[in-house]
């Protein structure tokens, strides 16, 4: 600040400056995150079933297109009533059950060979990683020649696909373990068995976890596959019948039980992560 021929600012030229409040980030979207969870994430899907009953309603999409909300809600009410819903997942169930078992097995103790030995690794890795370049879907002709049209190429398909996913997960989970968890390990007189339970395991647990949460994606994925194919029950063989007779209500259900199945599913994993992992601090979002 200056002054002009000595002049001694008066009473005005001290105003009191404006403050601003500052808002830390931590606090902006307060208002945004007051709102229940489970009401933001049901807000999407809410909007785009009006969004869809409102084009159904204007004639905008033909039934034979793509039936309106409410007619698949009737179709699905009448499936749940006459059992046919309830008979055909059962079957679906059994069939991605036997599936995950076998395949988790299989992927698992390849996994565990591969990963725990250099010589495992130089038997199994490279033959596994050919066989995984194969579409696995493109097997169903091979399958049903083999093991007939009866339930066993449906399991053998599923198996297949749950493997190859549990193998890679498995496999990086054992290979990404600390080398120093491994070194203070053996400083603690842990032998070789000992280090693989204490330290190793324990370390490729999560991505074991991962590997299932993808197993059990692609176990759906094949199982609609494999019940496209010489099938006589399950949702796979109601929407092929409704295919034949352009329903496309049933389809939709079909297809709704399926996200419905996988949603279960992936949240059974997700309860087992939090159990099984409480150890691992995670980054749950702001």
């Amino acid at each position: 600040m200056s002054w002009d021929s000595g002049k001694i600012p008066g009473p005005s030229a001290h105003r009191p400056l404006d403050l601003v409040p500052v808002v830390p980030a931590s606090a902006r979207g307060v208002r945004l995150r007051a709102v229940p969870r489970w009401l933001r994430r049901t807000a999407g899907p809410l909007l785009l079933l009006a969004l869809w009953q409102v084009l159904s309603a204007t004639g905008v999409l033909h039934p034979d297109v793509l039936a309106s909300p409410g007619t698949i809600a009737r179709a699905g009410s009448d499936l749940v009533a006459d059992g046919t819903l309830s008979s055909a997942m059962a079957v679906s169930l059994r069939r991605v059950a036997a599936g995950l078992v076998l395949g988790g097995v299989v992927g698992t103790a390849l996994a565990l060979v591969s990963g725990l030995s250099r010589l495992g690794e130089d038997l199994v890795d490279a033959s596994v990683q050919m066989l995984r370049t194969v579409p696995w879907v493109g097997l169903i002709p091979l399958f049903i020649i083999w093991l007939g049209i009866g339930e066993a190429p449906k399991v053998a398909l599923i198996a297949l696909g749950v493997a190859f996913h549990l193998y890679l997960n498995v496999y990086a989970g054992i290979r990404g373990v600390d080398a120093g968890l491994i070194e203070a390990g053996e400083s603690l007189g842990l032998g070789r068995w000992g280090l693989v339970r204490h330290v190793v395991l324990p370390g490729a647990l999560p991505g074991a976890m991962t590997g299932l949460r993808y197993s059990l994606a692609t176990a759906w994925l094949a199982l609609v596959f494999g019940e496209s194919v010489n099938a006589d029950a399950g949702i796979g063989f109601l929407m092929n019948q409704a295919r034949e007779f352009f329903r496309t209500d049933v389809i939709v259900v079909c297809l709704v039980v399926y996200a419905f199945l996988g949603l279960t599913a992936d949240v059974i994993v997700r309860t087992l992560e939090r159990l099984l992992l409480q150890w691992r601090p995670t980054f749950t979002g702001q």
